[in-house]
């Protein structure tokens, strides 16, 4: 492939990195990689393929990884190809590109169809797939490196144990339009799904140029429990003290120090104004 390159995060799968790298120089044929190796690289190669006129960047990692290129990329007219080899890849999902299978992945590629996609940003940040205000950027924040390369997915669970057991100052969002909700934390989405499998934000859709909100007015260690069993049912919606609506922008403020997470990374604290750019993102997918 001319004008492409890879740019793998081995810390997505650390103990089988050299194994994992070798599989794709085998599968790519020689597409120039280059790798992470801390918080901030992938956003600053991507910046810099951009300016060498590379033309599709292969983002080989997690949700994480995937939302630096998107950031380095800004508005170039780049492709984006997508290797899911992170242990979340929920966009990679979204989009039905196999994860745990990199030959079929990297066929995607090869293929090369490409779809348009929503590109919603936050404070002039991009993110691809949830942002969240409250509750779990809490649980993002106050997860150590140390917890998540032990525990894995489960130190997730413990934060959030820890964190459900405070309560949070109240956040307020105003919705186009000027709308005014409140409420203990809530979840800004892209597409449909959050977490890996759970479609959260039922309406969602990449390419309708809009935000899909979900706002939870409670958060003790019951309400949580409360939300995630109706998640996984499907019938949060429902419930009385959580509201789902779709808006073009979203201002969320809050008296507290509320933190803001996009794709799972932490990238600031209130107050935060959402929306989504006229721009589409050029994403290579099945």
């Amino acid at each position: 492939m001319n004008k492409t390159l890879i740019i793998l995060n081995p810390a997505a799968r650390s103990e089988k990195a050299s194994r994992l790298l070798e599989r794709i120089r085998e599968l790519s044929g020689g597409v120039p990689i280059r790798l992470t190796a801390e918080a901030g690289d992938a956003r600053r190669i991507a910046a810099e393929a951009v300016q060498e006129g590379v033309e599709v960047i292969i983002a080989a990692g997690g949700d994480g990884t995937l939302n630096e290129v998107v950031n380095g990329i800004g508005n170039a007219p780049v492709r984006l190809g997508i290797l899911p080899v992170g242990t979340m890849n929920v966009f990679a999902t979204e989009l039905g590109i196999p994860h745990g299978n990199l030959e079929r992945a990297w066929s995607v590629i090869e293929q090369g169809k490409v779809v348009a996609v929503d590109l919603p940003k936050a404070n002039g940040t991009r993110f691809i797939q949830l942002a969240g205000v409250g509750l779990d950027a809490e649980v993002v924040r106050k997860t150590t490196a140390d917890s998540k390369k032990a525990l894995g997915p489960l130190s997730y669970l413990l934060t959030l144990v820890q964190v459900a057991a405070h309560k949070p100052a109240r956040v307020e969002l105003v919705a186009e339009g000027g709308h005014v909700r409140e409420g203990s934390f809530a979840l800004i989405g892209n597409g449909r799904l959050y977490g890996g499998p759970f479609p959260v934000f039922k309406r969602a859709s990449l390419y309708d140029g809009l935000l899909d909100v979900l706002v939870f007015q409670n958060q003790s260690h019951w309400d949580v429990v409360r939300y995630f069993q109706a998640i996984a049912f499907g019938t949060h919606p429902e419930l009385p003290d959580v509201e789902y609506f779709q808006t073009s922008s979203l201002r969320v403020t809050s008296q507290g120090d509320i933190p803001v997470e996009l794709d799972g990374e932490v990238a600031g604290v209130l107050p935060c104004l959402f929306s989504v750019e006229s721009e589409k993102l050029q994403v290579i997918a099945p």
